[in-house]
């Protein structure tokens, strides 16, 4: 009986996309709320968070552009959606709460971008993918929380967007592995390129400093 990869790969599903010219990094939600299993976390999110910390560290080294993003809804409620329907504790990320800050150890530096995001995508109604074409990205380093959720949607919006997503999968956590482990699946089969982080930093190792220029800027 065939396994569910050789079924994908009979199909010819999941050929790889390879990093392109210029790379970028995205982090999707790695912020207190996420950090916190009490909150939104649990799972593998704060392992994935901790891992992401020395790939940020050789992204900045080589001056690539860096994303941020957020969970920010309105105090007031004026921009309450259906997601928040479904988890209405995400209504508690507005601006100033603790909870929809990022994460110190990853804290973004001035000229990297921070995006401030009311649903899942990192790109849905921001200002993001024409900031990657602006730069002229060509590939999106993808980390963050949760694998399931923004992860995903980030990955499937990078790629139609025409961007190469690569989904690094342990900078990436789920509160439950389940969803983690088949959402990583799904997306190395149609979206994305899912590599390690030890796959990732030899394949910047080859990448030479300065290939990306980050300017100040919010999405």
């Amino acid at each position: 009986m065939s396994s569910d990869a050789d079924i994908y790969k009979h199909q010819n599903f999941g050929n790889p996309l390879g990093l392109g010219d210029k790379v970028a990094l995205l982090i999707v939600d790695f912020v207190n709320g996420f950090d916190d299993a009490d909150q939104f976390g649990g799972g593998n999110v704060t392992e994935a968070c901790n891992n992401t910390v020395g790939l940020l560290k050789a992204c900045r080294e080589l001056n690539l552009t860096i994303a941020h993003t957020r969970v920010v809804l309105a105090d007031d409620g004026s921009d309450d959606n259906i997601m928040a329907i479904k988890v209405p504790a995400l209504k508690n990320l507005t601006e100033n709460a603790p909870g929809s800050h990022i994460v110190e150890r990853l804290k973004p530096l001035p000229g990297e971008i921070i995006v401030r995001k009311r649903l899942p995508s990192a790109f849905f109604g921001t200002d993001l993918a024409p900031n990657f074409t602006m730069r002229r990205i060509d590939t999106v380093l993808v980390t963050g929380c949760t694998t399931s959720g923004c992860v995903r949607a980030s990955a499937v919006d990078a790629m139609c967007h025409g961007f190469r997503p690569i989904v690094i999968s342990d900078c990436c956590g789920d509160r439950a592995l389940g969803p983690h482990e088949a959402n990583l699946f799904d997306l190395q089969q149609k979206y994305a390129d899912v590599m390690s982080l030890e796959e990732v930093k030899e394949e910047l190792a080859r990448l030479t400093p300065g290939q990306s220029d980050s300017e100040a800027s919010e999405a």
